[in-house]
């Protein structure tokens, strides 16, 4: 029998396809894409981090068994901590500060669809949602690692997403959406499905965003009073 995961794999393989081929990733590969649609997506995933991290302190308090909570407070954190590192490094390099920026668009409505889910939705759905995360960086990291040229001015990043290590975490959170699955109802995983997918809709926008460099829209100044 095909688990959980494996069809939310198939069923998102048109859509992965186009995040493999957004402009950002093939620069990104090519070591062409530009410095500041870097640092502006680099700001924005050190925002996304810093809520991603509480999300999943949440999903390992809500899981059933120690072992749950110890996959989540130890695996999926470090995998976390290590993405942190990096942007730091690059935030340094850049003499960016990530501390006063706002949150682009993408960025606040994606990290607000997975706060929502982890407070209103059942434990499984936001295993389901949190995983395109972990998954797609991964699947995207070693893509770019075998195709990319040497001397790539990414190439740490594309070292941190590549690894084994960070493969490791990403299997453990795959094992751990699937045992889920597979004791839920099929309402429960029509609607992790859903999830899923709307994540991995939201990994495409942030992307394509950074790309873009997409900002609110301006708003005009008040027009003040006598």
């Amino acid at each position: 029998m095909t688990g959980f995961c494996d069809l939310a794999w198939q069923n998102t393989t048109a859509l992965r396809a186009a995040i493999d081929g957004l402009p950002f990733n093939r620069e990104l590969t090519a070591g062409m894409l530009s410095r500041d649609r870097f640092q502006f997506y680099v700001i924005q995933d050190a925002l996304y981090l810093d809520q991603y991290a509480r999300i999943l302190a949440m999903a390992g308090a809500r899981g059933p068994d120690g072992p749950t909570l110890r996959l989540f407070a130890e695996s999926a954190l470090e995998a976390v901590a290590v993405e942190q590192a990096l942007h730091g490094e690059y935030l340094t390099r850049f003499g960016a500060d990530a501390t006063n920026a706002e949150p682009s668009p993408d960025c606040l409505s994606y990290t607000s669809f997975l706060l929502a889910t982890a407070y209103h939705e059942p434990w499984e759905v936001l295993l389901a949602a949190v995983l395109p995360c972990f998954w797609i960086y991964w699947e995207v990291g070693k893509a770019i690692a075998r195709q990319t040229p040497p001397n790539n001015p990414y190439q740490a990043w594309i070292d941190t997403y590549s690894d084994e290590a960070f493969g490791n975490a990403v299997r453990a959170v795959i094992a751990a959406t699937d045992a889920a699955a597979a004791g839920a109802s099929e309402a429960v995983r029509q609607r992790m499905m859903t999830a899923f997918v709307r994540s991995t809709q939201y990994e495409y926008l942030f992307w394509d965003g950074a790309y873009q460099q997409r900002e609110w829209p301006a708003v005009a100044a008040p027009v003040g009073g006598d």
